[in-house]
């Protein structure tokens, strides 16, 4: 991958920088906004939960 991939460098970061506890609260903290996410299908919820993905930077679609 070039080194101008601005993702690549946050992954290397992660890596050299996350302890196994931090890394696992990311994981547990997504896994928690997907889960509410497939739970939570009433609108005003969806949406809030689309616009939060989006400020946070994740494509979604």
């Amino acid at each position: 991958m070039p080194a101008t991939n601005a993702v690549h460098e946050r992954w290397s970061l992660a890596k050299d920088e996350l302890t196994a506890a931090q890394a696992a609260a990311v994981i547990l903290t997504a896994g928690a906004l997907g889960f509410a996410l497939l739970l939570i299908q009433e609108p005003t919820a969806h949406e809030a939960m689309h616009s939060f993905r989006h400020a946070a930077g994740i494509v979604c679609h």
